[in-house]
């Protein structure tokens, strides 16, 4: 069964940092479009960062270019987004996603047809 784990969110001073885990059962990420988006209340569910984990390629949303930072490791079939600089407006579920039949570079802009979902993670940013 493919399923997969984000973990790491919590409540943070605007200004700090988190690093968010999503770590895969079931199947490798090699092969997969991988990436993480956010839902905030009221709004719909965005693309945030995206990896080709073969050739390290990635993918960042203009709002938090030069913050976040994707990364994988593939001995723990783990992806990481580190966050940095955060803001209140970061404020958000965070889900780990992957998908077999995208290509990398679609992922981020395509939530409506991502395969897998992680379970979701809260990361709530005070000003």
């Amino acid at each position: 069964e493919v399923q997969l784990q984000a973990f790491g969110g919590g409540l943070v001073q605007a200004g700090g940092s988190l690093r968010l885990s999503c770590a895969a059962s079931g199947f490798t990420f090699d092969g997969f479009a991988t990436g993480w988006f956010r839902q905030a209340p009221g709004k719909e569910r965005e693309g945030v960062s995206c990896i080709n984990i073969n050739d390290g390629s990635t993918y960042y949303a203009d709002s938090v270019k030069g913050r976040f930072t994707i990364s994988s490791d593939n001995a723990k079939n783990t992806v990481y987004l580190q966050m940095n600089s955060l803001k209140p407006e970061d404020t958000a579920v965070y889900y780990c996603a992957a998908d077999l039949g995208l290509m990398w570079d679609s992922l981020c802009h395509t939530p409506s047809l991502v395969g897998y979902w992680g379970q979701g993670t809260q990361v709530t940013v005070s000003s």
